[in-house]
């Protein structure tokens, strides 16, 4: 009796073996969500909003201490006046820090988090192959990174809802938006802090590549928003605050109008699919030629 073997392809693997069977991005997304902070940040999302009900219904309306915080205060006084409005106020105050280290945290762990746990060169010996496993490990990263926002918009609006009713969205500069088209607007203004935080991930990711430590990852990527939010303060650098990846992070605001403005959103989305676009082309050029050893 003749036993037959599989020849070999002709690239030296063997005849069984699929790359694209190697890493599924259902099995990546799976692992991801048994992991504690995944879940931890997923629930903290969620909690937020009942956080912010909470402070509002304990500590009153901020316009009774005054208005000195601006724009900021303005929203505030708002917030309850419906869900849309209670919405963008939790949208607003998560923006500015929170979602920046969300999805700095889920780029930036992609691949540092396998390189301190020591798994990732037994992950490019299964085999798989490098550029399916970025691929699949970012795709994952920014499907939670998206996850997260819906959960916290879709949260806020229920809890709004609830709490305060579905009347329209009420804009700080005056002037109201009826509640179906509020809607809409609310969604928009997720949409465009997604895509305008890409810069963030895809800081994080690049940065995942160059280390084995997460936290530097996670936290490289915070200081670029941090410091670049700093520099755009700064009116001396003129029309060079254009370039900076957060310089237009606040131009959603114009949806807030009755007429809505969105001039600089497109902008500030031209520019975040750039930076995004440029940081994770470079993490794939710089790990397909990186000597893995962790």
């Amino acid at each position: 009796m003749t036993v037959q073997t599989a020849e070999p392809r002709a690239d030296g693997a063997a005849a069984s073996y699929r790359p694209g069977k190697t890493l599924t991005f259902a099995t990546e997304f799976r692992r991801q969500f048994t992991r504690r902070r995944t879940q931890w940040t997923l629930g903290l999302l969620a909690l937020l909003p009942l956080v912010l009900l909470i402070a509002f219904e304990v500590g009153g309306s901020s316009s009774e201490g005054g208005n000195d915080g601006g724009g900021f205060d303005a929203m505030a006084d708002l917030g309850t006046a419906g869900a849309a409005n209670f919405t963008l106020f939790a949208m607003l105050v998560s923006s500015t820090f929170l979602m920046v280290v969300v999805f700095a945290m889920f780029c930036g762990d992609t691949v540092a988090g396998e390189a301190s746990w020591g798994s990732l060169r037994y992950l490019l010996a299964t085999p798989v192959p490098r550029g399916r496993l970025l691929s699949v490990k970012l795709a994952v990263a920014l499907a939670y990174c998206a996850l997260s926002m819906v959960v916290l918009t879709g949260m806020s609006i229920v809890v709004g809802g609830i709490a305060y009713g579905w009347g329209p969205l009420r804009a700080p500069l005056g002037g109201e938006i009826a509640s179906p088209e509020a809607l809409w607007r609310v969604l928009a203004v997720a949409g465009y802090l997604a895509v305008t935080l890409l810069v963030v991930a895809g800081l994080a990711f690049l940065l995942s590549v160059l280390t084995d430590a997460p936290l530097g990852a996670v936290g490289g990527a915070v200081l670029l928003f941090i410091v670049s939010n700093i520099l755009d303060a700064v009116t001396a650098l003129g029309d060079l605050r254009d370039i900076l990846p957060t310089r237009y992070t606040t131009a959603w605001l114009g949806l807030l109008s009755p007429s809505a403005q969105t001039d600089d959103m497109v902008r500030g989305v031209v520019v975040a699919l750039v930076y995004g676009t440029v940081f994770s082309a470079i993490a794939f050029w710089r790990f397909t030629r990186k000597d893995v050893t962790s």
